[in-house]
């Protein structure tokens, strides 16, 4: 196969390396066991920690020996941010939370064969430790000049804030992270984004003044937009990878709602197929883009690897069936709820309510009038189903699961209906 660093340059996966020379050999010459930390500072994982996952996901397929560290013990202190401290979780908290992110980032590795993927925990090691142990043994290693100079902590320091003794500690505990990780697995790579790169060095010089090795640090650059905006906010957040927190459904919403500019570059990152399938799409986005035939292959293979793909099948139907090109009675109650949580709500009273009522308890027509005569002209859908009657009166059999219908106006134009009728 292709290099691997030449494949994860090619990808946009690669920033920065201690020394690509020595890596690239070091990959060359056997299965190298890396890893790669997640704290548990949230319930869970986003689109940030994506590319991290993605990026291991690689690294196992070119035969390397993947480490995926949830921080039991880091989540309990927290990456000091640019400003303002972080708020210190309790312990069953941040428990909690080192379960759930387990559960997803197992989805991402094989855990079995010649290169199968080991889940660790940093409170495994340090939670005994002695507060004089970890003086002697590891803070003995860090010079201050050294530490004070990373840019979050010299931005903190000159704010009027500052920052604490304990989010200081940082990037000390996750530099014993990679010794000790050295130490019982024979880990001499280590991953993370761009900003890391600081704490990542810090392992690197740990290792070599307390073992006396020479180890590896391979970080990914900030994915941003065309325009070089952040990438990776909704309207509500963060894009999370729990499906309770950001649904399947808007998940596919945000990877399907990609600029034209981004497509290509964010099929690179975030998928795992082929150049020449990725040529195909780009060729798409050039010559049809109306057909947004790339923009469809990242949602759907996005969704498949966060939320596997019975999920993504049924969000891409349900996102289908809302513009008419499938079966609206054949979507599950779940799916259909979140596929029309963004939509304009009206309510109705079964029985009762009209398709003019209906257009105008949406938002969807603003008088009578502009409603009667958009059902006059063809315009007024019911479950995608024109309606030419405007005494056409919403009936129990119009209801889909959950209890919703939809209403649509024109092409494009879609408006939820809820009932009380269940």
């Amino acid at each position: 196969m292709t290099d691997i660093l030449d494949e994860l340059q090619w990808r946009g996966l690669l920033a920065q390396s201690t020394d690509i020379d020595a890596l690239r050999a070091a990959l060359s010459e056997g299965p190298v066991t890396y890893y790669c930390g997640f704290d548990p500072t949230a319930p869970s994982l986003h689109h940030g920690h994506l590319v991290q996952l993605v990026l291991m996901r690689h690294l196992q397929l070119a035969g390397h020996r993947p480490l995926a560290l949830v921080g039991g013990a880091t989540g309990m202190i927290g990456d000091p941010r640019m400003s303002g401290e972080r708020v210190l979780n309790d312990k069953e908290t941040v428990a909690g939370w080192t379960d759930r992110l387990r559960g997803q980032i197992e989805r991402f590795l094989d855990f079995e064969g010649d290169n199968a993927a080991r889940m660790v925990n940093n409170l495994d090691w340090t939670g005994q430790l002695s507060a004089i142990d970890f003086l002697r043994d590891i803070g003995k290693h860090f010079r201050l000049s050294t530490m004070l100079a990373k840019d979050t902590v010299a931005r903190r320091l000159a704010s009027e804030e500052g920052i604490s003794f304990t989010e200081f500690s940082y990037q000390i505990l996750q530099a014993m992270d990679y010794r000790e990780l050295f130490r019982r697995h024979g880990c001499t790579l280590q991953t993370g984004g761009n900003d890391q790169w600081g704490n990542l060095l810090a392992g690197v010089d740990l290792i070599r003044k307390a073992e006396g090795a020479s180890v590896h640090v391979l970080t990914t650059p900030l994915i941003t937009k065309a325009d070089g905006t952040k990438f990776g906010k909704s309207e509500g957040g963060a894009i999370w990878l729990d499906g309770e927190m950001f649904s399947p459904y808007a998940f596919y919403q945000f990877w399907l709602n990609t600029d034209d500019a981004d497509v290509i570059r964010y099929l690179k990152v975030f998928t795992f197929r082929s150049r020449e399938e990725i040529a195909g799409l780009e060729d798409a986005v050039a010559t049809r883009p109306q057909a947004r035939e790339a923009q469809r292959a990242l949602a759907e293979d996005v969704t498949t690897l966060v939320h596997g793909p019975d999920a993504a099948e049924r969000v891409r139907r349900a996102s289908q069936a809302l513009f008419g090109r499938d079966e609206l009675r054949e979507l599950d109650g779940r799916t259909l709820r979140d596929a029309v949580a963004e939509l304009p709500r009206g309510e109705a009273i079964v029985g009762e309510s009209t398709v003019v009522d209906l257009l105008l308890a949406s938002g969807l027509e603003k008088g009578r009038s502009a409603a009667r005569r958009t059902v006059a002209s063809g315009g007024a859908y019911l479950n995608n189903e024109k309606i030419e009657d405007e005494d056409r009166v919403l009936s129990a059999e119009d209801l889909l699961a959950g209890g919703y219908a939809l209403l649509r106006k024109g092409r494009k134009s879609l408006a939820v209906i809820a009932t009380n009728h269940v």
